[in-house]
């Protein structure tokens, strides 16, 4: 499904300072910036027409990677530097991801990105609808950076840069709904705060990393999950949207590491029922009318409870599945691959500790917890996820920290 490699690059990003030639209260990562601009294209093009959604996800997943490539050169200058040298730089990010990404699906998902760097009219209209994302997530970080930067004698120049750039965008409708400040900004806003939550907050680790970007990493291996299992468009698009979406009311309860949640009897359970409140009260009403069911379901709600990690289909009404989801593989069923999301949420949590374990930052809470989720790993439509965490493990140095025996 996926290497230790191309984790690797996913999780550098977290390391990738943004805006680290201004003053900062907090601190901006490429991650972050790139989970936000996901959520944000998601709202963007449910506004449009024809959109095609496998498209916007395979081309936001590789402007991500080719963004992680790039590290050292700044959005403005890596734009001056792609109209006149963009073959040159596209193939300096293929040579360095070549062996990343080259048995991923048999070599299909490495045709596609070198596809689509080499031909600026593929997904055309899904590349508009992420830059115009890109934008408004990067105005949303500088109006944190302008907050402390406003004795910087170019800050202002900066700023009306910034605010000009929106005109490019007008012909999307979802831009001009945000102009207006109105429900839509809302939801823009709260997943952007989701960056403030850091997680494993009560242990240090290297890198941090927000609700946020882990929202996008499990969105990640869901879309590497769905296409091993060949799931077909609308599967993989809910599979990538549910995940990306998956810890959206956090913004609104705080994330609760998991000890403290299942330690208290019933404790789960009024969290979950105050979620289902929050969600309702604060959430729902600020989501676009055509869209609702949709996004209720991606967060997980039916029947009056909440759970997004159970293999659901949604023709008529929603349906949980219990034998799994091989005869649904059809765009008609509307399916979740939510047992399998679950695990690509263990695993991006068992990669955030066994990342910081490799870099010697390490506590009795990472070691018992990376154990835990090890040995909670499982195989799912073939898809081993225990085997790709001891992948992982050995290639971070960190096996011997926190080896187990695992019954597969």
């Amino acid at each position: 499904m996926i290497n230790p490699k191309i984790i690797e690059h996913i999780f550098t990003s977290a390391s990738i300072q943004r805006w680290n030639d201004y003053p900062r209260m907090i601190e901006l990562v490429e991650l972050d910036k790139q989970a936000h601009k996901f959520i944000i294209a998601y709202f963007l093009a449910k506004l449009e027409k024809d959109v095609n959604y496998t498209h916007l996800i395979e081309a936001g997943i590789f402007e991500f990677l080719r963004r992680v490539v790039v590290t050292d050169i700044r959005p403005d200058v890596f734009r001056k530097a792609l109209q006149k040298k963009e073959k040159e730089i596209n193939s300096w990010v293929i040579e360095k991801l070549q062996t990343s990404l080259e048995d991923i699906n048999d070599g299909i998902f490495l045709k596609k990105f070198k596809e689509y760097l080499e031909n600026p009219k593929m997904y055309q209209k899904e590349r508009f609808i992420l830059k115009a994302a890109s934008y408004i997530s990067t105005k949303w970080e500088f109006s944190i950076v302008y907050q402390t930067s406003q004795f910087l004698s170019d800050i202002d120049e900066v700023k009306k840069k910034v605010e000009e750039e929106i005109e490019d965008y007008y012909e999307l409708i979802g831009i001009r709904k945000l102009l207006l400040n109105k429900k839509l900004a809302k939801i823009i806003d709260l997943s952007g705060r989701l960056r403030f939550q850091k997680r494993w907050a009560q242990t240090p680790r290297v890198p941090e990393t927000s609700v946020l970007g882990h929202m996008l990493t499990v969105a990640l291996f869901s879309y590497f999950y769905s296409i091993e299992i060949n799931a077909c468009s609308k599967r993989l698009e809910n599979n990538f949207f549910t995940a990306l979406f998956h810890d959206l009311p956090e913004a609104l309860t705080r994330d609760i590491i998991s000890p403290v949640k299942y330690s208290v009897d019933d404790l789960s359970q009024i969290i979950s029922e105050y979620e289902i409140l929050k969600i309702e009260d604060d959430i729902m009403p600020n989501i676009p009318e055509t869209i609702k069911n949709e996004f209720s379901y991606y967060l997980g709600l039916y029947n009056g409870v909440k759970d997004e990690f159970l293999d659901k289909i949604y023709t008529d009404k929603i349906k949980v599945i219990h034998d799994g989801l091989i005869s649904y593989n059809d765009d008609k069923y509307n399916a979740i691959d939510g047992l399998a999301l679950k695990q690509c949420d263990k695993l991006s949590a068992f990669i955030e500790a066994s990342l910081s374990i490799s870099h010697g930052i390490k506590s009795k809470e990472l070691l018992s917890g990376k154990k835990e989720i090890l040995k909670s790993l499982k195989t799912v439509q073939g898809v081993n996820f225990a085997q790709i965490a001891q992948n992982i493990d050995e290639a971070f140095g960190t096996t011997g920290q926190t080896q187990v025996q695992i019954d597969f």
